[in-house]
C-alpha cells in the first residue's frame, strides 16, 4: 500500500524531479508533489511524496530526516491525515478569534484596557 510522506524545511530551489531523484534511491516513488503559492506559484517550502510501499516508506524516512537539500535540514515524516475543513487548524480559517466578549471578540478599544472616552 502506498504511503504519503510530509517534507519540510525545502528550499526554493527545490524540484519535484530532484524530490523524485533522491526519493527513489529508497523505494519506488508514486507521486511527488511541491506545494505552491496559488497567487505568485512560488513553493510554500513543503512537499508531499508518495511511497509505493511502507517499507520504502519508513527507509527513506529514516535516511532523509535533517538530510542537507541545498544547505537547509529537510524535516522528513509520515503524513498526517488531513483534517475537515483543510485550513486554520479546525478554527474555520478565521484567525482563531472567539465570537464571544464585549464587540464580538473582535479587539474592540473596551477589552483592551482603553476607557470609553477620547483618548487625546
Amino acid at each position: 500500500m502506498a504511503k504519503r510522506i510530509f517534507v519540510g524545511n525545502l528550499p526554493f530551489s527545490a524540484t519535484e524531479d530532484a524530490l523524485r531523484e533522491l526519493f527513489s534511491q529508497h523505494g519506488e516513488v508514486s507521486s511527488v508533489s511541491i506545494v505552491k503559492d496559488k497567487f505568485t506559484d512560488r513553493s510554500r517550502g513543503f512537499a508531499f511524496v508518495e511511497m509505493a510501499d511502507d517499507a520504502a516508506a519508513s527507509a527513506a524516512i529514516a535516511a532523509l530526516n535533517q538530510y542537507s537539500l541545498d544547505g537547509r535540514p529537510l524535516t522528513v515524516n509520515e503524513a498526517r491525515e488531513r483534517t475537515e475543513g483543510g485550513r486554520g487548524g479546525g478554527r474555520g480559517g478565521f484567525g482563531g478569534r472567539s465570537s464571544g466578549g464585549p464587540r464580538g471578540g473582535r479587539g474592540g478599544g473596551r477589552d483592551r484596557g482603553f476607557s470609553s472616552g477620547n483618548r487625546w
